[in-house]
Order: structure tokens, then sequence, then C-alpha cells
């Protein structure tokens, strides 16, 4: 499956990033506060769905930008054509091509590919978990005396409620955060080692589903239980080490969109 999902995610880069050295004042289109779209990003969904659909025409398609195709397989692709559009538009490198598989009520395979970083993530159930085509070693143990999460603040969940989110992990946990404005960015740290998870608050699906079986592979735990989640819900997770991931349940179980899978 990979070698279909590897060129297909390059192939994707490369059109974003004919965008990102172009960038300019018409292609930008607002779609909320801090939350951007532009003209990449449809064109990039538009390439990696006929791709997808192409490869796998039996499968469901589900993209970011409004994309939705039912399939007859039983599996669906999530597609999230520039995850970190606010880093785009504003001329940073912390922005990424993902697409995610899921099957069974569970997510299987993915890859996230950040053309800017040249920085490449892939993986899954039958797939070995890797960087830039070489293989990852599992999750470290955690350390708590010098713990370090990044954080998805997104705005569906109401300012307040992020701010307190924030306080418990400072206060309450005595732990480091660190914020890139891109899911895709976080989860390849987490996967890398630079951090011991990832908080998200009010993150989608697209966000997450590209990443989020190669951290499985490496031995990455979590709050959600995605055969009991609906893919166009706004998520309350925790995902990472699995000491992280209990010290982080404190922060109330009414927090978590859903109770951890067995």
């Amino acid at each position: 499956m990979l070698d279909v999902l590897t060129p297909l995610a390059h192939e994707a880069g490369d059109l974003a990033l004919s965008h990102f050295r172009n960038l300019g004042r018409d292609a930008v289109a607002e779609k909320g506060p801090l939350d951007l779209v532009t003209i990449a990003d449809r064109e990039v969904e538009a390439l990696v769905t006929k791709r997808l659909r192409q490869a796998f025409p039996e499968d469901g398609v589900l993209g970011e930008e409004g994309g939705h195709t039912r399939g007859t397989s039983g599996r669906v692709w999530i597609i999230d054509p520039i995850d970190g559009t606010f880093n785009f538009v504003r001329g940073l490198d912390d922005w990424a091509v993902s697409i995610g598989l899921m099957q069974d009520g569970r997510p299987v395979a993915g890859i996230v590919h950040a053309p800017a970083m040249g920085v490449t993530l892939s993986g899954g159930v039958d797939a070995a978990p890797l960087l830039n085509g070489r293989p990852l070693p599992p999750l470290t143990g955690f350390s708590r005396d010098r713990a370090l999460v990044g954080v998805g603040l997104g705005q569906s969940v109401p300012a307040p409620e992020r701010i307190e989110m924030l306080r418990v992990l400072m206060q309450d946990l005595g732990i480091v955060f660190r914020h890139c404005n891109a899911t895709t960015i976080s989860l390849i740290e987490l996967a890398t080692g630079e951090v011991d998870g990832h908080v998200g608050y009010g993150e989608s699906a697209w966000d997450v589903m590209g990443a989020w079986p190669v951290l499985t592979a490496l031995g990455a735990v979590s709050t959600v239980d995605w055969a009991r989640t609906p893919l166009d819900a706004k998520l309350r997770f925790v995902i990472g080490k699995p000491e992280l991931v209990e010290a982080c349940r404190s922060l109330g179980r009414e927090a978590w969109l859903s109770p951890a899978a067995p």
C-alpha cells in the first residue's frame, strides 16, 4: 500500500510547494478565524482524491475541504491536503499533506509528508514505521521530570476551556507544552521522540489520521476509541507514551471525547 501512498504524497506535496513558493493575496480565502483555505488546499485534495479513486475504486474518500465519496469496501481514506494552512500562508515550513486509511473502525495505514521540511512519516498495521524511508525505533520510556507534549488548540473549543487545559498541564501536572499550529508536525515530533505526546482540543480526524497508525505501531496509546468516534467529530484526546497518557487522564474524564480503546 505504501508503494501507492508514498509517490502520491510526494506528488501532492510538490503541487502544494508550487503554490507555497508563489503565495499571493488572491490565493487565500477565509473559512473562519485563523482557519484559512487556499487554492492549493482544493487542488491538492482533488489530486489525492483522484489518485486514490483510481488505485482503490471501491474505497470511500473523505477530505477536509468537503470532498466525500462513499465506497463499498468498508475502507475510508481521510485526507488533509494541507494541515497547518495558517503556517502555509504565513510562509512557514510547518505544514504537511496527510493521508490516512480507516478500516473496520480503526486507523490501519497512513502517511504524512512535509515537503518544505523534507520529512515523510509513513507506516501502519502491516507496514513498518518509517521516517524518510528509514525504520523508526519504538517510543522510548517516559521521564516525568522532563515531560513535553505538543498541543492542538482548535477554534471549536471555547477559549476558556483551552486555557484551562493548558493551566492543568503546566500547573497541576508540571508538563511543558509546545504549539506549532500544525497537528501533523506535532505528531511527527512524537514519532521521532521530540515530544512525549500530543493533547488535541478541537481537532478533526483529517488532522491526525495520516500519523495515527504510525504512532500506534510505535507503541503510542490514546484516549480515542475510533470504533465509537464519528469521523466528523471535533476531537479532544491525548495520544503518546502510555505513562504520559495515564498522567493526562487527571485532566478529567469529561474532557475526552471517548475512553481509551481496550
